[in-house]
């Protein structure tokens, strides 16, 4: 479950998201090409390594929602396009900045995706979405004292749709595993452990960590494979390539409306991993879902 790394006991992710957004286009130095957002500075997650202390951190659970910045005027995807929120919901925004995910419940990630990327948004899935915070950018002090400001800034709100997201101190390694299989026993994707005393920061740092009980990284589909057999005339598999140019071929995790409809080539997927084989290539990768496309 804990993965060792080629440096101070820490595995780094096995994507650097901006090597990726760059390959795609949605991320390019200097000012963004005239129609195109520009994406914000965020703090990325890097992967538990084995030599962490845990009761170093802050521990709350991993969403599988929808990243949103409010910058206390407008709600935005990571790549800066705009949310086309309600404008009751907007509303409803404090006017200071937060960082957090859209959430719909656990295992509702697809259904979430479909609700905050219509132009022309529908109250009565708005009214089912939480905005889980878990930071206030540009923020001063440690995350510790950002965490109880951001509690106190939901409490004011008087509003159940804007939640802190709850953040727990753990005293070893073993009460962190506890509390992973706590979560993805009831269904949740896994943990986030944010260093208490870290300031805010942006990049991918070892102040933010994930643990989950499968890695999960993203690649660029370059061609269907015909299926065989129960699946002919349908998507066999996809060949894919990582950000480095590594590339491989992802066989499972397919329903069968996605074998019917396969993501075109040019897109960019997300799928789960169990560790790399001496080639540097992903074990036993399975299909998750298409990348949000902000």
């Amino acid at each position: 479950m804990f993965q060792a790394s080629h440096r101070n006991g820490w595995v780094p992710s096995a994507l650097v998201v901006g090597f990726l957004l760059a390959a795609t286009g949605l991320f390019l130095a200097g000012e963004p090409p005239a129609g195109r957002a520009s994406a914000p500075p965020l703090l990325l997650a890097n992967v538990l390594g084995p030599l962490v202390d845990p009761s170093l951190y802050l521990v709350s659970e991993k969403f599988d929602g929808v990243r949103a910045l409010w910058d206390g005027k407008s709600l935005r995807f990571r790549s800066g396009l705009e949310v086309s929120a309600p404008r009751w919901f907007i509303d409803r925004l404090p006017g200071v900045s937060l960082d957090g995910e859209l959430w719909l419940g656990r295992g509702r990630f697809e259904e979430l995706s479909g609700f905050v990327r219509k132009d022309d948004p529908l109250d009565s899935e708005w009214r089912q979405i939480t905005y889980m915070v878990f930071e206030l950018p540009g923020g001063g002090g440690t995350f510790a004292a950002r965490a109880g400001r951001i509690q106190e800034i939901v409490a004011r709100s008087h509003w159940p749709q804007l939640v802190a997201v709850p953040q727990h101190r753990v005293a070893d390694r073993a009460s962190l595993k506890r509390r992973l299989e706590e979560v993805v026993g009831g269904g949740g994707e896994g943990l986030m452990l944010h260093l208490a005393d870290a300031p805010y920061l942006t990049g991918r740092s070892d102040a933010l960590l994930k643990l989950k009980p499968l890695l999960d990284s993203e690649a660029v589909v370059l061609a269907h494979i015909p299926g065989k057999g129960r699946l002919q005339g349908l998507m066999g598999a996809l060949r894919v390539e990582t950000p480095e140019g590594r590339r491989f071929v992802i066989g499972t995790g397919f329903s069968d409306s996605v074998r019917k409809s396969p993501p075109p080539p040019g897109t960019t997927i997300t799928y789960t991993y169990r560790g790399l084989t001496s080639k540097g290539l992903p074990r036993f990768a399975s299909f998750l879902r298409v990348r949000n496309p902000e």
